[in-house]
C-alpha cells in the first residue's frame, strides 16, 4: 500500500489548464489512480475507493492547506473554546484561566483589540506561558451562552477578560474597558500574585511617546531605529506624538531619545501620562506604507512599523520584514 501511495503521489507534477496557470492534470492522475486499484488486492481496494478521490482533489496542485486562522478580534493567541476542558487542564498545570468574552468576527473595537493588544507578541506571549486561555463567544448561542449567564457577562459586549482559578472563581475583581497593553499585562501581574505565581515571559516592550513637527515623519523615522516594536500617530498635550512601543534588551530609553533627536524627530519626551493621549485618524497611521502595494497585505503592527519604515527609502530592506510575524 505504501509503494502504491509512493508511486501514484509522484504522478502529481504539475499539467497545464491554460498558457499561464500552471495546475494538476486531474483527469490523467485519476486514471492512474483506477490503474493502481487494479493493482491492489481487494481489502485495499475497498479502503482506497473510500479516500482516494479525496486524496486526489488535495493533492491537486500539490498544495497543503492553509491553516486555519484566528478571527482578528481574538488576536494570535491560541484559545481554548470548552469552559470543563479549560479548567481541568488549569488544575493539571496549576495555570489560572484568561477567559476572553469577545463579540466575533466583532465590532471594530472589538478588531482592533485583536489587531492591537492581542496581536501583541509580549502580550501573547504572557498569556500562553502563564495562563490556560480560553474563548467565549458573547454573540453565539450553545455552550458559549451557557458560560456567559454562569457568569452575568452580557452578551454583544465589548472585550472583557476575567482571571479565574482551576474551580472558576475569579482571581481579582472583573473590570470593563481594559483595552491597552500596558493595562492588560498589569492585571496579568496582579491574578498571577494572587495565584501565587510568578509571571514569566520575555522582558515586556516598553512605552514612551515622542513629539515631533509631523508625526507620519515620526513613525517612519523613530519606526526604522533598531529595537523599536510597534509605532502609532497621536496627540499628546497639544503636540503631535509617536507612540512607541521598544524593546529594553534592544535599546534603552536614553539611546531611543538621542537617535531621535539626531533623526530631528523628538521635541519633547512623555515617559508617563494620566490622561489625553488621543489616537489619530487611521488616515494618518503609517502614512508611508499607504498606497503601496504592502497595504493590502494582512501585516501584523510590527511588521506595518518596519514596513512603513523603509518602504520609501529602502524597498529591499521593507522586504526583510514580510518573512515573519
Amino acid at each position: 500500500m505504501g509503494k502504491f501511495v509512493s508511486e501514484f503521489l509522484n504522478g502529481c507534477r504539475p499539467g497545464r489548464k491554460g498558457d499561464d496557470d500552471p495546475g494538476i492534470n486531474v483527469r490523467s492522475v485519476a486514471l492512474k489512480f483506477m490503474k493502481f486499484q487494479l493493482r491492489l488486492p481487494l481489502p485495499a481496494i475497498a479502503a482506497t475507493l473510500t479516500g482516494g478521490f479525496f486524496l486526489i482533489a488535495s493533492q491537486a496542485g500539490c498544495q497543503p492547506e492553509k491553516a486555519v486562522r484566528n478571527p482578528e478580534a481574538v488576536g494570535r493567541v491560541a484559545w481554548g473554546r470548552d469552559y470543563d476542558a479549560a479548567l481541568a487542564s488549569a488544575k493539571k498545570s496549576g495555570k489560572p484561566l484568561f477567559v476572553l468574552f469577545q463579540e466575533v468576527p466583532g465590532c471594530a473595537g472589538c478588531r482592533q483589540f485583536g489587531r492591537e493588544v492581542l496581536s501583541d507578541p509580549s502580550v501573547v506571549s504572557a498569556i500562553q506561558e502563564n495562563f490556560t486561555p480560553l474563548l467565549i463567544h458573547n454573540n453565539s448561542p450553545g455552550k458559549d451562552t451557557e458560560v456567559l449567564q454562569k457568569f452575568g457577562e452580557p452578551a454583544w459586549n465589548y472585550q472583557v477578560v476575567r482571571f479565574l482559578d482551576a474551580d472558576g472563581r475569579d482571581l481579582i475583581p472583573r473590570k470593563e474597558r481594559v483595552w491597552e497593553s500596558p493595562e492588560l499585562m498589569q492585571r496579568m501581574r496582579q491574578a498571577l500574585e494572587k495565584a501565587g505565581r510568578p509571571l514569566t515571559v520575555a522582558a515586556e516592550n516598553r512605552r514612551v511617546a515622542i513629539a515631533q513637527s509631523c508625526f507620519w515623519t515620526g513613525e517612519m523615522k523613530i519606526g526604522a531605529i533598531d529595537g523599536v516594536k510597534r509605532t502609532e500617530a497621536g496627540y499628546l498635550d497639544g503636540n503631535e506624538v509617536t507612540l512607541v512601543d521598544y524593546d529594553p534588551r534592544k535599546i534603552s530609553l536614553e539611546d531611543l531619545i538621542r537617535k531621535a533627536k539626531a533623526e530631528g524627530v523628538a521635541t519633547r519626551v512623555y515617559t508617563s501620562w494620566e490622561k489625553g493621549y488621543q489616537k489619530a485618524p487611521d488616515s494618518d497611521q503609517k502614512r508611508q506604507l499607504q498606497g503601496t502595494r504592502y497595504a493590502k497585505l494582512d501585516l501584523s503592527p510590527e511588521q506595518a512599523t518596519k514596513v512603513n519604515a523603509f518602504v520609501r527609502t529602502a524597498p529591499q530592506r521593507a522586504e526583510e520584514f514580510l518573512t515573519t510575524k
